[in-house]
């Protein structure tokens, strides 16, 4: 997610945050708060657009900064590094994503529910978009150790929201496999569309293939 769902955050902005986030009401969340959480927003929307039309190595913390007219040093209070800005939309997408699968029906098969919430929120992206962000990830050796990482977080944060679901102790096993084999597909799916010689194949129909091959297996 990049893998593609830590990756294609980067490619709505603003829009993308509206759509996928839900944001706190005003009784629930202080003045300081509300805007610190809107200036960090509009930070990482500045970085975004500059990392995807100059190229990573090219966009500096000082770029961004004159950019949003802040100080580089204000920066820091938001985001340690430019990684971590790119890491901003991972994380806000993840978020929608864990948010969307909290509302499933704990009727639902769990690796169904999975399968369903994230081949949705995949389809959202166009190829182009997916292949900008995909080469942006993997211009930098620093983001794709990141990357590799966020892995585990992700396979741990998914675990936890199918555990809020599926409230059983005795399925909690079977739940940390659910979550182990979904961000396996997820990886391989990527990593199948990146392989294809022209990339005109969207990534959701390899996120469905890998998770049919999957069911297949059981």
């Amino acid at each position: 997610m990049q893998n593609i769902l830590h990756s294609v955050q980067l490619c709505k902005g603003s829009q993308m945050v509206k759509n996928s986030r839900e944001v706190p009401s005003a009784s629930a969340e202080g003045v300081r708060e509300r805007k610190r959480r809107e200036t960090r927003q509009r930070l990482a929307e500045v970085g975004q657009r500059l990392f995807l039309a100059n190229g990573y190595e090219n966009t500096t913390l000082d770029v961004i900064a004159t950019e949003a007219g802040i100080s580089r040093r204000t920066i820091f209070s938001y985001f340690k590094s430019k990684d971590d800005i790119i890491l901003f939309w991972q994380e806000e997408g993840s978020a929608s994503l864990y948010a969307d699968l909290l509302k499933t029906s704990p009727d639902v098969p769990p690796l169904d529910a999975v399968r369903n919430v994230m081949v949705e929120h995949i389809s959202r992206y166009t190829t182009e978009q997916m292949t900008a962000v995909d080469n942006l990830m993997r211009s930098s050796e620093s983001l794709l150790a990141r990357k590799q990482s966020y892995y585990a977080e992700q396979e741990q944060a998914l675990f936890d929201a199918l555990c809020e679901v599926w409230r059983q102790p005795e399925r909690r096993t079977s739940l940390r496999m659910v979550a182990m084999v979904s961000t396996g597909a997820m990886r391989l799916a990527l990593q199948a569309w990146r392989d294809q010689p022209d990339q005109r194949k969207p990534v959701a129909d390899f996120l469905r293939d890998a998770f049919d091959s999957l069911r297949a297996e059981l």
